[in-house]
């Protein structure tokens, strides 16, 4: 069953791509037209959509998630000007709230709201959207995506309409548009047309540079950064969506206010890879050697599961309120791995860069741990859980435990506040139930017993230890009736016995 995921929608990686955003887009300013342009689907008209229309756009929302309000007018005014498109593109929702279209909601994987889908051939070819938010950013993309998957490039005006200095751009070059390797560029192009834009030719004379050398088939990536040609002569598929992986990922991603780093800052998230991030004043004097010394040893692990990114202290604020660090602990670098551990160190001088990458490399850092102190007071209806005895709460202190995991920058977790208070009340002269909460920014959480992708996330703990997470609405009434049902009493009287003091302190 579908979850109904976080409200709030803020994975690590995409909170810092909407601060980022905020900071350097600007948004369409036209109302919405009149009318809905955009189709409302359910589970009983989404099959048959599918069917008439080969290319089709669906956006799965919540009625209650902010950030899929803001989308509305866009989408509504994107799928106007596009249902003029020859043909016409169209652009369909999905409350994905609803019990009605929860199995919808779980087939096409939606973790978190809004999530949009292009959908091609029936359903037989899913992509993610990941094109801009805004309307004319919106059609502009999709127009590029209901096109071909790879563009001719027959003349030097092609070549200059398709390819700039200041994105990716991938282009297969042949003696013929046939035989294999033309039919499996096609396929990869097709494959990963959401991700790359690209182009062919049979006369690599046409592209920027020119060059009459080429005389077999050849993939050319053009890219902004490092090395800004790179040449690929294996035309199986495998490997060519391998050299795409890495080739198009800069030795360092530059995290500033410059959007035209975005995408490669969200391909930097969504690496498996651990990730090194160094933060620092961008203006400071010292930065090109900062930046030098961190180039060198970013060259010197290439390829062996760590990627690295340097982040302007001006632009990294979500990073900071993520990791819990401080403006005052910079220059530093914080190392964050597949499975969440982080290691951490602050202060750094140039020189301290190589040796304690190294360090992390051959297994030797300690891993950064966070946790505020248990508060001295902690008297409030909702009560304060740190990292230090999360565990201990939720396994040892024999009560039934609803916990919210929050972000003091949260809006939605701000909207909650009082309606956990109300709960918390409710439940004022039950010694066996607690409400309480957890700064998920400030503390680490256990990622093998809670999933917290996004703010506010609420799990609920029985008496004896059962874990489930709340899914239902953010209502009193809901939680209350929440908690009454699953709550248990088994285990209450010996497990209070075992409880530790700190434990008890908190509760």
């Amino acid at each position: 069953m579908a979850s109904r995921v976080s409200i709030c929608s803020c994975i690590f990686f995409f909170f810092l791509l909407i601060i980022f955003a905020s900071a350097t887009s600007e948004s369409s300013e036209s109302a919405s037209p009149s009318g809905e342009s955009v189709l409302t689907l359910d589970a009983t008209n989404f099959s048959e959509t599918l069917t008439k229309h080969p290319f089709v756009v669906v956006e799965f929302y919540a009625p209650w998630c902010g950030h899929c309000k803001n989308l509305a007018p866009e989408y509504e005014k994107a799928a106007s000007l596009l249902s003029k498109h020859d043909p016409p593109i169209i652009l369909a929702k999905v409350d994905a709230n609803d019990d009605l279209n929860k199995e919808l909601a779980t087939e096409y994987e939606v973790k978190g709201f809004p999530t949009l889908k292009i959908i091609r051939n029936g359903g037989k070819t899913i992509q993610e959207y990941k094109g801009p938010r805004n309307a004319d950013g919106i059609v502009e993309y999709l127009k590029k995506q209901a096109g071909p998957a790879s563009y001719e490039i027959k003349s030097l005006e092609d070549a200059g309409n398709l390819i700039d200095d200041k994105k990716i751009f991938v282009v297969g070059v042949f003696p013929e548009l046939s035989g294999e390797e033309f039919q499996n560029f096609t396929m990869l192009a097709e494959k990963l047309r959401s991700d790359y834009e690209f182009g062919h030719t049979l006369d690599a004379k046409l592209l920027p540079g020119g060059d009459s050398t080429v005389n077999q088939p050849t993939i050319r990536l053009f890219k902004p950064f490092d090395e800004l040609i790179v040449d690929f002569k294996d035309f199986h598929v495998d490997a060519m969506e391998k050299f795409l992986e890495e080739a198009s990922v800069p030795v360092i991603t530059i995290f500033n206010k410059d959007p035209n780093n975005h995408p490669f800052v969200i391909k930097f998230f969504n690496s498996d890879n651990a990730k090194a991030m160094l933060f620092m004043n961008f203006s400071s004097e010292n930065f090109e050697t900062f930046k030098s010394k961190y180039h060198a040893a970013a060259e010197h692990y290439k390829g062996k599961g760590i990627s690295f990114l340097l982040g302007d202290l001006e632009a990294s604020q979500g990073a900071f309120q993520y990791f819990g660090l401080q403006e005052d602990q910079v220059p530093l670098i914080i190392i964050q791995t597949k499975d969440d551990q982080k290691y951490l160190k602050q202060h750094l001088e140039p020189d301290h860069i190589a040796p304690w990458v190294k360090e992390y490399m051959d297994g030797n850092a300690k891993p950064f741990k966070k946790s505020e102190p248990i508060p001295e007071v902690n008297d409030d209806p909702v009560k304060v859980v740190v990292a230090s005895s999360l565990l201990d709460v939720v396994f040892k202190s024999g009560k039934n435990v609803l916990l919210e995991f929050y972000a003091p920058w949260c809006g939605h977790c701000k909207k909650l506040a009082p309606i956990l208070d109300e709960v918390a009340v409710s439940f004022g002269g039950d010694e066996n139930v607690v409400i309480a909460k957890i700064d998920a920014t400030a503390n680490d959480i256990p990622k093998d017993v809670f999933d917290v992708k996004g703010y506010p996330t609420l799990y609920f703990s029985s008496a004896s230890g059962k874990i489930v997470r709340y899914d239902g609405d953010r209502s009193k009434e809901d939680m209350i009736e929440f908690i009454q049902k699953n709550r248990d009493t088994t285990g209450e009287e010996t497990t209070a016995d075992q409880t530790t003091d700190s434990v008890k302190d908190e509760l």
